[in-house]
């Protein structure tokens, strides 16, 4: 299982991202893998086109893609609270991790460096 961050599936949904067409490559070449990402990220991800009133079109995409949402465990906000206080990252970020570490994921795919180099940390394949 990977478990993708929000920076890649917002520039996948969005064809006008810088990060569009690195989105879809990273995207495509997970594809016999099985995909998730947190509720959070779900959230996060689903914000602007809710915004937009395109809410039912991204989350169709979400679905065609076949990204799972990963609930939070009953400890989350205590596991939250460490992983941000030991990593310094945005909570978003820390809510990637959570899921990773609680689907027992063989990969973080994500944009952002800092992210990137704290799921490698934690024994992560990284993309």
């Amino acid at each position: 299982m990977i478990v993708v961050d929000a920076s890649v599936l917002i520039a996948h949904l969005d064809a006008r991202d810088a990060l569009h067409a690195r989105a879809v490559e990273a995207l495509t070449s997970f594809a016999s893998l099985s995909l998730a990402a947190s509720l959070l990220t779900f959230a996060e991800v689903l914000g602007g086109p809710a915004r937009a009133g395109r809410l039912d079109e991204a989350a169709g995409a979400l679905r065609a893609l076949g990204v799972r949402e990963i609930a939070f465990p009953t400890d989350a906000s205590v596991r939250l609270a460490e992983l941000r206080a030991r990593t310094g990252l945005k909570l978003p970020d820390c809510c990637v991790l959570l899921a990773a570490e609680g689907a027992s994921a063989e990969a973080v795919l994500t944009f952002h460096d800092r992210l990137g180099a704290e799921a490698k940390r934690r024994g992560f394949a990284t993309a």
